[in-house]
């Protein structure tokens, strides 16, 4: 049995042959994940419906692994205009209400010609 389990979810795939995450013990990591819609396919033309779609996947993926938003403890974000901090703080804020019990953040620019507005990365602890 491998040690190593992909994780995949509904609605959210990557164009290369590569899961949303992956786990190995308590560990998972995520493959970039982008505020694409489930239904459509699509990605919507502002930041905020972005970047509501990409926490609404980020806590599918980690439950989708057997964990919670609880156990995430790091988030890498990548903003097209990282001026426009506030929407993702916002979004960060309601994902993450607790201000005694949030996961590190690191905040970049995109890079390359990726079309979306926001992404990130998750690592997460689970058990």
């Amino acid at each position: 049995m491998s040690r190593r389990h992909s994780i995949q979810i509904p609605g959210f795939k990557h164009v290369n042959p590569i899961p949303n995450a992956a786990r190995v013990g308590n560990l998972l990591m995520s493959g970039v994940i982008h505020g694409v819609d489930p239904d459509t396919h699509t990605l919507p033309a502002d930041l905020e419906t972005q970047c509501r779609n990409m926490f609404a996947h980020v806590r599918s993926i980690v439950e989708a692994g057997g964990g919670t938003m609880d156990d995430i403890v790091k988030m890498t974000v990548w903003l097209k205009d990282v001026t426009q901090r506030d929407v993702l703080n916002k979004a960060w804020l309601a994902a993450f209400p607790d201000a005694d019990n949030r996961p590190a953040r690191h905040a970049l620019p995109v890079v390359g010609d990726s079309p979306a507005l926001i992404q990130c990365d998750v690592t997460a602890v689970i058990g």
